[in-house]
């Protein structure tokens, strides 16, 4: 999937994004095959990974188009670019770099940069953000923050990140949310060392159920 447009499609269609953060690329492909397995075919692979970018290669050279693969916690430009030419479809950041915007942009790469307050939020997306990543969304009041933000922002995707879970999931998406950013209450990696990978696949179909439900 590499065209940009079918890729931001692709990530309002499903509308979540999980985050994998885990101490291994086995882990990471462990917990990868557990979320597709509950039908979610998009995935974060965070630079605090060891091998990130490895597991990206792995990844995209594996899964070829049924996976969405992205490159989460890019801080800076070359990384964005080492990502990219890995395979990245994607890149993520917790906070605001315009140079990540500007070479996602070069490449032809959806890049949903990190922002909290309407100030971040408004420069990301003037610096050609395709989304905007709201984190910590959790620390700042939640659905109602990201509520907040979308009155007077309602031409600007965002995509909280940092306190979704099953029990906020539809609240965030009610308040305007385009996508979800979920960490550990999807990817749990103490399910994957416990061999209970079937834990991830039932929570990543709720997580797909409580969308759709709270989308209609």
């Amino acid at each position: 999937m590499s065209d940009k447009a079918a890729v931001i499609q692709t990530i309002r269609r499903i509308g979540i994004i999980p985050v994998v953060r885990a101490q291994s690329s086995d882990e990471a492909m462990k917990a990868i095959d557990a979320i597709r397995a509950g039908g979610i075919s998009i995935l974060e692979i965070t630079m605090t990974v060891p091998g990130a970018v490895g597991v990206i290669e792995e990844l995209s050279q594996r899964y070829g188009n049924e996976v969405l693969v992205g490159a989460g916690t890019v801080l800076d430009g070359e990384t964005a670019r080492t990502c990219i030419l890995a395979g990245a479809q994607f890149v993520v950041s917790p906070s605001l770099n315009l140079e990540t915007i500007e070479v996602c942009r070069r490449y032809g790469i959806a890049v949903m940069p990190g922002a909290l307050t309407p100030t971040e939020v408004v420069q990301a997306w003037s610096a050609g953000a395709d989304f905007v990543k709201v984190f910590p969304a959790g620390a700042v009041g939640g659905a109602s923050y990201i509520k907040s933000l979308k009155a007077p922002l309602p031409q600007i995707e965002l995509v909280p990140t940092g306190g979704v879970s099953l029990k906020t999931a539809a609240d965030f998406i009610k308040a305007g949310a385009s996508a979800l950013g979920v960490g550990a209450d999807l990817v749990d990696v103490k399910a994957i060392r416990e061999g209970q990978q079937n834990l991830i696949t039932e929570r990543a179909r709720e997580f797909v159920r409580i969308v759709a439900e709270a989308r209609t």
